[in-house]
């Protein structure tokens, strides 16, 4: 790019540029619902001790709002750092698979720039991504259009939760909480194939609320997901 011509370089940048306003209109809708949910969590960081700083920085780096929410259930002092390491390990490992699946469609973003695909990888942004590699490459102009939007909201929005404290009162009551899980199915209905798509949503759901329900702890997430992968799978198998 050092030694093209001035018109070339402007091409490449409005493209860039374009490409990233893309990704950033199609998270717009997740940014309505993570406000609410990010207010929560800070409220829920504040009570349990910790400072307006402290919850930006969890968010920021930690970014995983099923984690943060587990993490937080968990908070007390002494910090049980093993048991929570564990348990965001339990709960995050659902992103092996997503990241697993990512991988096939990033060809045309950089490979130095991979570990940054993998840290911004959420629900969310996997889902986008997916659907967005069914017609056009995922190219990194894109994804950051994608991801950054949501880790600025999520960050704030958990900042100024943590800032009001409990004065917001429980979202829940408004059923506000809902909100994530209603965006997320919307986005799994594009991808819908017909009788496979039904297929393996109804065995990851089965058997993540029979996990749920039988045994303690964020096992359901894991259990469901890899049960929705062994479903595509043999299906994808039995293809002709």
């Amino acid at each position: 790019m050092h030694g093209s011509p001035a018109w070339a370089r402007d091409d490449i940048l409005n493209r860039s540029l374009s490409e990233f306003l893309t990704g950033a209109g199609e998270i717009a809708p997740v940014l309505v619902a993570a406000v609410p949910i990010g207010l929560l969590w800070g409220t829920l960081a504040s009570g349990k001790g910790l400072s307006v700083l402290e919850a930006v920085m969890m968010s920021a780096l930690m970014f995983a709002g099923a984690a943060q929410f587990v993490a937080i259930e968990l908070w007390h002092d002494p910090v049980p750092v093993i048991l929570l390491t564990a348990t965001a390990f339990i709960v995050n490992v659902r992103h092996v698979l997503m990241s697993a699946s990512l991988s096939r469609h990033i060809d045309a973003i950089p490979r130095r720039f991979h570990p940054l695909v993998a840290f911004l990888v959420v629900d969310e942004s996997w889902a986008l991504s997916e659907k967005r590699a069914l017609t056009q490459p995922v190219t990194l102009a894109y994804y950051l259009g994608l991801t950054l939007p949501l880790v600025v909201c999520w960050s704030v929005s958990t900042g100024i939760g943590a800032a009001l404290g409990r004065s917001i009162g429980d979202p829940a009551a408004y059923g506000i909480d809902f909100a994530f899980s209603a965006l997320f199915i919307g986005i799994l209905m594009g991808f819908w194939k017909g009788s496979r798509t039904a297929a393996v949503l109804a065995v990851s759901g089965a058997v993540s609320a029979f996990t749920k329900l039988n045994l303690e702890g964020a096992w359901y997430i894991v259990a469901g997901g890899i049960a929705g992968a062994l479903c595509a799978a043999v299906l994808r198998r039995e293809e002709p």
